[in-house]
């Protein structure tokens, strides 16, 4: 995909379009990534269109939520989506990104080192570890996740990073009505609520995009997230 067709893509979802030097790094991050996934199996998504379609734009459908000078955590980051593309989209992000598998954290780090990202760090941490350090609990503007759990565990493991006001944008492609409807006692528990729900239809990959938009309200209580992987296994 050339620079032109790449922001074709983004005026046509309503996204401020690149320059040429933003765009030569994610060139880079691709033929990085590409590279780094034949040592690594960091990802299954492999042709270049598909990468910047699935990967990178798609991480970038969530730009217009966020205010320029965001800090922003990425919980279950996987090869650093959506983390990469938004830090090299805006370098005024301040990104911190996190999963628990430490060759993916690597990866993301060694990207970012390559490509002289210096607004993004990637951790190699359980989620329910590090929402418990004063450091890290209630101090971000935005939690993204684009990890395959359901909406009332993520709103467990999301919400105690978020400062009172902040959101959590739930990245998700299949019909959402029933995860919502599941999370009704999670949305209570942790005093947050549906700000707004996004669908659109992503052309480009004949595909539907749905964004949960969640709000946190109050403070949350201090025994969230739960320990022991319960927010999987006994989801509020």
């Amino acid at each position: 995909m050339d620079y032109q067709q790449f922001n074709n893509i983004l005026r046509k979802y309503n996204i401020k379009e690149i320059s040429e030097d933003t765009y030569s790094q994610f060139r880079h991050f691709y033929h990085y990534l590409i590279e780094e996934n034949n040592k690594y199996n960091l990802t299954t998504i492999t042709d270049e269109k598909d990468v910047y379609l699935k990967h990178f734009i798609d991480s970038l459908l969530s730009i217009k939520y966020l205010n320029n000078n965001s800090k922003i955590l990425d919980i279950g980051c996987g090869a650093g989506f959506p983390s990469v593309p938004l830090a090299i989209y805006n370098e005024n992000f301040k990104i911190t990104a996190i999963d628990s598998v430490n060759k993916k954290v690597n990866f993301v780090n060694n990207a970012c080192n390559r490509l002289k990202i210096n607004n993004l760090s990637a951790i190699h941490t359980r989620i329910e570890d590090l929402a418990h350090k004063s450091e890290y609990r209630e101090c971000f503007d935005i939690v993204v996740s684009r990890a395959v759990a359901p909406l009332n565990t993520l709103l467990e493991y999301a919400i105690p990073f978020l400062k009172v006001n902040g959101l959590f944008i739930a990245y998700k492609s299949l019909n959402t009505d029933e995860e919502i409807n599941q999370a009704k006692n999670a949305l209570k528990q942790l005093s947050c609520s549906i700000f707004e729900k996004i669908t659109l239809n992503f052309e480009e990959i004949e595909s539907n995009r749905t964004f949960l938009i969640i709000k946190k309200e109050k403070t949350t209580n201090k025994i969230y997230p739960r320990i022991q992987n319960k927010p999987r296994k006994q989801p509020l």
